[in-house]
């Protein structure tokens, strides 16, 4: 069973509905084991566009980092998102940060997320769920990585609205 944390957004509709949607349908095909609060950010690269509501969630499962990313996918799919243009707007998105501790480069797939380290979007609720975890390329912890980037603009809203019956903590899954 391999630990994989990821990044979930969303700047269009009702966004505290996609973001629950979305654990949801992770849920038909992994475990969620934690969940960050929410956090409001301010769009990062194209920034005319509505704010994101952003979290990250800890999950475990058995699926291939491709399997992965292609469940993910379908997900992202499911839900209505439109490729429009480069960081645009996004009913839902759905980044692996980290799966394990694998580092894997192909066409494909990147892990871990090449520009997480720059995005106080990715780190700030990550920070929250596993601020020890090390980046195995940088050698530093995600508390760390948090702590070098431009925090403006990033407000933490309020814990996921999510019955507890939803999800396990991490500390429960161990």
């Amino acid at each position: 069973m391999s630990l994989i944390y990821l990044s979930l957004g969303s700047n269009l509709n009702d966004r505290f509905a996609n973001l629950r949607r979305a654990i949801n349908e992770l849920q038909q095909f992994v475990t969620v084991t934690a969940i960050s609060p929410v956090f409001a950010t301010e769009p990062w690269g194209d920034t005319d566009q509505p704010p994101f509501l952003n979290i990250c969630v800890a999950v475990a499962g058995d699926l291939s980092p491709h399997e992965m990313l292609h469940r993910i996918k379908e997900v992202e799919c499911r839900m209505g998102r439109e490729k429009t243009r480069h960081w645009g707007p996004r009913l839902i998105d759905i980044d692996i940060l980290f799966y394990d501790k694998l580092i894997l480069k192909d066409d494909e797939l990147t892990i871990p997320h090449p520009f997480m380290a720059e995005r106080a979007f990715v780190l700030a609720p990550l920070a929250v769920i596993i601020p020890d975890f090390i980046h195995p390329q940088t050698g530093l912890s995600v508390q760390e990585m948090l702590e070098k980037v431009d925090m403006s603009g990033v407000e933490r809203l309020v814990e996921m609205p999510f019955p507890a019956s939803h999800y396990q903590t991490a500390a429960e899954s161990v």
